[in-house]
């Protein structure tokens, strides 16, 4: 059976860039059944970013992205926005520790007044460098960390999290974390998370599944909320990377042509999980596209 025509098709985390494929990728996504992309900002240069200016127009080529992805392709785009954590490691031998600090802290700030202002609907990338770094250098990510918590809770939106694999115990530390912060804990999200964990295993944290078979179809019957991703990057020297763009609405397609039952479920990512984590229930394009 084809998709309901009522269901939207969510990828929940991926990049565009300009110097890539962008609205070609997207027209895509579109064109398999896609209608809605959560388009995470990332840095389009190759400096490591090192002035609040680097990271406004870091942002503002990221909404301008949006703007051509929603005229040209035809689907719905919104925007998160944060310094990448792993920029703190490059700029702290440039600017010093103390002041690379001070930067993500500002960045953060920004990120938080573009979601006030309803420019976006999320901070993130936020969180941890997924390697190891020097202790002084884990610190300022974790204060950093702490801030971009804080500057969520007082904008009331969600967080998605940058960091390793983590544990069933690393689970419980971030939800416990973002509860310190105020924060519900499935409105702290755990992006790019490659292997399914049972709801009751995550402490209330959601994920972000990357939309591989195996963990799609063992992800599907568990309730909510929890989402699915490409994180799609968008880099030339990289064709495809993590998944391609087109991945989300062709697995949701395969699962709806083997079973009305399972096109059903879809609706618990796409749809019941958007509202549980954001607030709003994704709308529907005029037409599905393809």
């Amino acid at each position: 059976m084809p998709l309901p025509t009522d269901l939207p098709v969510v990828d929940h985390h991926c990049h565009l860039s300009p110097n890539g494929e962008g609205v070609l990728a997207a027209r895509r996504f579109a064109s398999a059944g896609g209608t809605h992309l959560f388009l995470a900002t990332q840095n389009y240069s190759n400096e490591v970013p090192r002035r609040i200016e680097d990271y406004r127009v870091q942002f503002e080529m990221t909404e301008a992205l949006a703007y051509r992805v929603r005229a040209e392709a035809g689907i719905e785009v919104y925007l998160v926005v944060a310094p990448y954590p792993v920029d703190l490691v490059g700029a702290a031998p440039i600017l010093g520790l103390a002041s690379a600090l001070d930067l993500q802290r500002a960045a953060l700030d920004l990120a938080g007044t573009w979601v006030r202002e309803h420019r976006a609907v999320a901070l993130g990338e936020v969180g941890f460098p997924h390697f190891e770094v020097p202790g002084d250098v884990r610190e300022a990510a974790d204060a950093a960390f702490d801030h971009a918590l804080s500057v969520a809770r007082e904008v009331d939106c969600p967080v998605v999290v940058h960091s390793a694999d983590l544990t069933l115990e690393g689970y419980g530390a971030l939800a416990a974390r973002g509860q310190r912060a105020g924060l519900r804990p499935e409105r702290v999200v755990k992006h790019y998370a490659r292997a399914r964990v049972p709801p009751e295993a995550r402490a209330g944290v959601t994920a972000s599944y990357l939309a591989r078979r195996d963990v799609v179809r063992e992800a599907l019957g568990d309730r909510g909320p929890w989402f699915l991703e490409t994180d799609f990057l968008d880099d030339p020297t990289r064709p495809g990377a993590v998944l391609d763009l087109a991945t989300v609405p062709r697995r949701a397609r395969a699962i709806a042509e083997a079973s009305p039952e399972g096109a059903e479920r879809l609706r618990t990512p796409f749809v019941e999980s958007v509202e549980a984590v954001y607030g709003w229930r994704p709308e529907l394009p005029v037409r599905r596209a393809g």
